[in-house]
């Protein structure tokens, strides 16, 4: 049987951490489970798992659904959507089995790109070699999760970009069954002759097609929407994330009432030594004061008291009722308070 190839081009980027990549993984279980119940699908779709930070990396390759299991996500550092497609450029060159006299060659693939969040890096040549090499002979669906993803240059990269309004877990659901029912029409279409490219009609309150026209250009190589911090435990040595989402404060300046940036804490979430190999180590951040930020969490690995101790190495960790704290980055011994004023921070690149 000819093959129907489908790639899905994962942002693990740590804006992702959290929820959002639970319910990601609570997804694509959701969308094998279905596709192995379909005689459609069996017979034809393969899929493949890409996931991309501030590096690349094949999480699951290219296989038929009835061998298929559902990985487990990891986080990195930085949104690098030039490595991620050129790792799916890699992929398809390697995998895709060409017609030739003595055999019938795969389905057209299709490739479903899940973003959260703003570049960190120079898109233009990756989008470049995409369209003269890959454009004709794919289909590309990009898919914003929520609106602070750059959503000007998904539309530069296909004319199938949409917009998944992922405010509810119900929602996440909902978004996923039209991720299946997609592939399932499409793998219907290829048995029937038809074009292998159908996507199932959208529910509009959940998911919408991005209009161009009402879209300025965003070009960031920092993420603005989140204030990301990278912390080690002092107990486990394990690294955390400590994840803020922008908002802002009501603030009286000589009588005027103005609003104010500020970055709100959504949690601290553990991560495991994968984050630093999916991390782009030249990165650079931005610089955000302690001032602007609000609420400052516990330890989610042993459960110190404050999770956001910054050492004079410029690293963060936990500290707890010890007297004298190690830094788990740097070996430096030292007392820790509460110092007034306040202090510009790295943050990851989101």
């Amino acid at each position: 049987m000819r093959r129907l190839p489908i790639y899905f081009l994962i942002d693990i980027s740590e804006s992702m951490v959290g929820e959002p990549i639970q319910l990601v993984e609570e997804g694509m279980a959701m969308i094998i489970k279905s596709l192995k119940e379909d005689p459609h699908a069996l017979e034809t779709v393969h899929i493949e798992v890409i996931v991309f930070a501030g590096q690349p990396r094949t999480l699951v390759p290219l296989q038929e659904i009835v061998s298929f299991y559902p990985p487990r996500f990891p986080v990195g550092g930085g949104t690098s959507l030039s490595k991620g497609l050129g790792h799916l450029m890699y992929e398809l060159r390697k995998n895709t089995i060409q017609t030739t006299m003595e055999q019938k060659g795969d389905w057209k693939p299709i490739v479903f790109l899940f973003t959260d969040g703003v570049p960190t890096d120079d898109t233009a040549a990756a989008i470049a070699e995409w369209k003269k090499n890959w454009a004709n002979k794919s289909s590309l669906v990009a898919i914003s999760f929520g609106t602070e993803t750059d959503l000007h240059l998904l539309k530069e990269l296909t004319n199938d970009a949409f917009m998944f309004k992922n405010t509810t877990a119900q929602q996440y659901k909902e978004f996923f069954k039209w991720v299946t029912a997609s592939i399932r029409t499409s793998s219907m279409s290829v048995e029937n002759n038809g074009s292998g490219f159908e996507l199932a009609k959208p529910d509009e309150n959940v998911i919408s097609k991005i209009d161009p026209r009402e879209l300025p250009p965003q070009r960031n190589y920092a993420d603005p929407n989140v204030a990301v911090f990278a912390a080690k435990c002092q107990n486990s040595q394990k690294p955390y994330l400590l994840k803020y989402r922008r908002s802002s404060r009501p603030t009286n300046v000589g009588g005027l009432n103005l609003d104010s940036l500020s970055y709100r804490l959504a949690g601290a979430y553990v991560v495991d030594s994968s984050y630093f190999e999916l991390s782009d180590e030249k990165a650079v951040g931005n610089k955000i004061s302690t001032e602007e930020l609000e609420g400052f969490p516990t330890c989610p690995s042993c459960g110190n008291q404050y999770g956001f101790a910054v050492c004079r190495c410029g690293k963060m960790h936990c500290v707890g009722s010890e007297e004298v704290s190690v830094c788990p980055w740097c070996g430096n011994k030292g007392r820790y308070g509460f110092g007034e004023g306040s202090i510009d921070l790295n943050t990851t690149q989101g």
